[in-house]
């Protein structure tokens, strides 16, 4: 049961990323679905996996994403 409520945490997380118009928040969402997925994994028992998983699509990915986006965000003039 745990399994599904992750999978669907996962989809939905990521269609809402693709859909969102403020970066930022496509960002986050993008962290819940790698973390989602991590969880998975380890549920799977595919620990090395997981912590993969977890290190890059839950933080490395949404950090440069929010990175890349404060770069090149234009002045208001």
């Amino acid at each position: 049961m745990l399994s599904i409520i992750l999978m669907i945490i996962t989809v939905l997380s990521a269609i809402l990323a693709l859909i969102q118009k403020d970066l930022l928040k496509a960002a986050i969402l993008t962290g819940f679905s790698g973390g989602a997925l991590a969880v998975l994994f380890q549920l799977l028992l595919a620990p090395d996996v997981a912590l993969t998983q977890a290190i890059v699509g839950a933080a490395i990915v949404p950090v440069f994403l929010v990175l890349a986006v404060k770069k090149t965000q234009r002045d208001g003039s």
